[in-house]
């Protein structure tokens, strides 16, 4: 991922540079001003003066977006409640992506952009306004666009990506003949 290039930070450095190379002790102080509370006591100086510095960082130049948390938030839940199961992170489109979708013979693009999306000259905060502005009626939009398949229930309570109905028509397997010989059972007394 790119990130985009900040400025030099003088007063920033210099702070790293202390937390570099202080002492344990400054380091459990540090963390409780910087956090609010006292450090774990099985924080070493390696996870104190890793800490310490995460936070001047994200002080200096901002935390993670809220979307990214509540994520975060939902999969370290998720690893609690199922531990050892499997799990997907929903992958995001980036900003200046182009959607397109034909319906009903004319062609859509939708704009990601930073802060929603753009289509026929408007922004929009959501896929769904758009798919429902195109066909009237309410759809999920990440799934009209394309950007998440449908989910097939399996009865056990999980749920089980389904793929997406192809474009081919359906044929009648019933009316194929297999090109397979049958297997006769030859045994020795059945």
């Amino acid at each position: 991922m790119n990130y985009p290039r900040r400025e030099p930070n003088p007063e920033l450095e210099s702070e790293l540079k202390i937390v570099a190379a202080a002492p344990k002790s400054v380091l459990r102080k540090r963390y409780q001003e910087l956090f609010h509370r006292a450090p774990p006591k099985a924080f070493g100086p390696d996870l104190l003066r890793r800490s310490v510095a995460h936070r001047l960082q994200e002080n200096a130049h901002g935390g993670l977006p809220k979307a990214t948390q509540r994520e975060l938030k939902r999969l370290v839940r998720l690893m609690i409640e199922k531990p050892g199961a499997k799990f997907t992170v929903a992958r995001r489109a980036q900003s200046g992506t182009v959607l397109v979708r034909d319906w009903k013979g004319k062609r859509h693009q939708v704009m990601i952009q930073e802060q929603g999306f753009s289509y026929a000259g408007r922004d929009f905060t959501n896929l769904s306004e758009i798919a429902r502005l195109i066909t009237g009626t309410r759809w999920n939009g990440p799934r009209f666009f394309g950007l998440r398949r449908q989910q097939a229930d399996t009865g056990d309570g999980e749920a089980q990506a389904k793929p997406l109905r192809s474009a081919r028509p359906k044929v009648d397997q019933s009316a194929l003949k297999s090109s397979r010989p049958k297997r006769m059972a030859i045994g020795h007394g059945l």
